[in-house]
């Protein structure tokens, strides 16, 4: 859809740019402007309609038949492309296929079974870092509990795996826009990914086990495409780690801006855990935004949006929506948002939600044990990408 076809309905075009440093370091004053803008808003520079209001975003969840996602949920053809046949880029029914093999493993049931292995990791790793009495969040804490976790559960073999971490947050920046610097410079990322899972987490190299093993037999089976192996293991491995890490480093920057809720939440975290999760998730969103393509004209309030339109929905701002949460940007653990749209929603929920949100109760919970207060004790600083929201750094001392 063009600005002046959108400008005729009565909605003005809205010059922002989504992936400016300055709007990724914050990008609620832009939000809000979008929000105000009306149901739907235009971004002339991409030509592109966003979704920055709550009641929208979760209506485009729910109603895959018309906001599809088996066309790509990327600004750009070439990560379209190579997410093709995973589990965020496919609509029914060759989709329930594939959730039918992850939920084999990631499902609440599953992921249960581990908690008490995964528990412990988080008391070892937080007894050594409260002796030591301060330390950075995202590499001494977040990078040396995530990734040995995801990899070992996925089985993907030693060699080569290093380089996951790096990968990670390079393949959401491959999400932008094709004329974006970051988007560019991160392609090689995505070559050397898919050449390494394809030629080296081959069913004989892989764990058995495992959930790369899993996707292998299903594929032996029958159960789904082999063409689907690659990228479905790219599709568990690449979000489960980055935004993990996205999230835990959220968390406790919260918490150490707001040491009134950490004192609520360490009086009884049993209790508070889940609602305290929900708001940081509401609060600062891993994945800030995915797209979708119009199967047919949407109509928001009298604005009609072509069938063919390929729409963001920007869940950071609709997490942040005045019209849904009341004082949106205050942090308070007893608000239990649980209808927060950090994690998608419909039948394209994120399917290691589950596995994310123990990996960081366990840490949480041997925190709230250990810990009375947190003091950051210099400027952190955020990694500004294209679709993700995290720290790079985050130095602390505890109390």
């Amino acid at each position: 859809m063009t600005a002046s076809a959108l400008e005729g309905r009565a909605l003005p075009a809205c010059n922002i740019d989504l992936f400016d440093d300055t709007h990724l370091e914050n990008p609620y004053p832009n939000y809000k402007l979008l929000r105000d803008a009306g149901p739907v808003a235009h971004l002339p520079d991409l030509n592109i309609t966003v979704l920055a209001r709550y009641k929208a975003i979760r209506y485009a969840l729910d109603n895959w038949q018309t906001f599809s996602s088996g066309d790509g949920v990327s600004l750009n053809d070439l990560l379209n492309k190579a997410w093709t046949g995973t589990l965020i880029a496919t609509d029914p029914p060759y989709h329930s296929a594939l959730r039918a093999v992850l939920n084999e493993r990631v499902s609440p049931r599953q992921i249960r079974k581990l908690t008490e292995d995964i528990e412990a990791k988080a008391e070892q790793l937080v007894d050594e870092l409260v002796e030591r009495g301060s330390f950075d969040v995202i590499t001494d804490c977040a990078y040396q509990f995530v990734p040995p976790i995801i990899l070992d559960l996925i089985g993907f073999p030693k060699e080569g795996s290093e380089n996951l971490l790096a990968w990670a947050e390079q393949i959401f920046n491959v999400n932008g826009p094709d004329n974006n610097k970051k988007m560019q410079e991160a392609v090689p990322s995505l070559t050397k990914m898919f050449e390494w899972l394809e030629k080296d987490c081959t069913k004989e190299r892989v764990k058995p086990g495992g959930f790369a093993a899993t996707i292998h037999e299903a594929a032996e089976r029958g159960d789904i495409r082999p063409e689907s192996v690659v990228p479905l293991m790219a599709g568990y491995s690449i979000p489960g780690t980055d935004t993990t890490i996205g999230l835990i480093g959220s968390a406790i920057y919260l918490f150490a801006n707001n040491p009134d809720q950490w004192q609520r939440f360490c009086e009884n975290p049993d209790e508070l855990m889940r609602p305290a999760l929900a708001e940081v998730l509401r609060m600062e969103s891993p994945v800030q935004w995915f797209a979708r393509v119009l199967k047919q004209d949407y109509d928001a309030d009298g604005v009609v949006v072509p069938a063919g339109s390929r729409v963001l929905l920007l869940f950071g701002a609709g997490n942040r929506d005045e019209r849904h949460f009341s004082n949106p940007d205050h942090f308070d653990i007893s608000r239990n948002p649980m209808d927060h749209l950090a994690f998608g929603g419909g039948i394209h929920g994120c399917p290691g939600q589950h596995l994310a949100q123990l990996q960081v109760s366990s840490l949480l919970k041997a925190l709230a044990r250990r810990v009375k207060r947190f003091e950051i004790t210099d400027m952190p600083r955020r990694t500004l990408n294209n679709t993700t929201r995290a720290f790079f750094n985050l130095p602390i001392a505890v109390f």
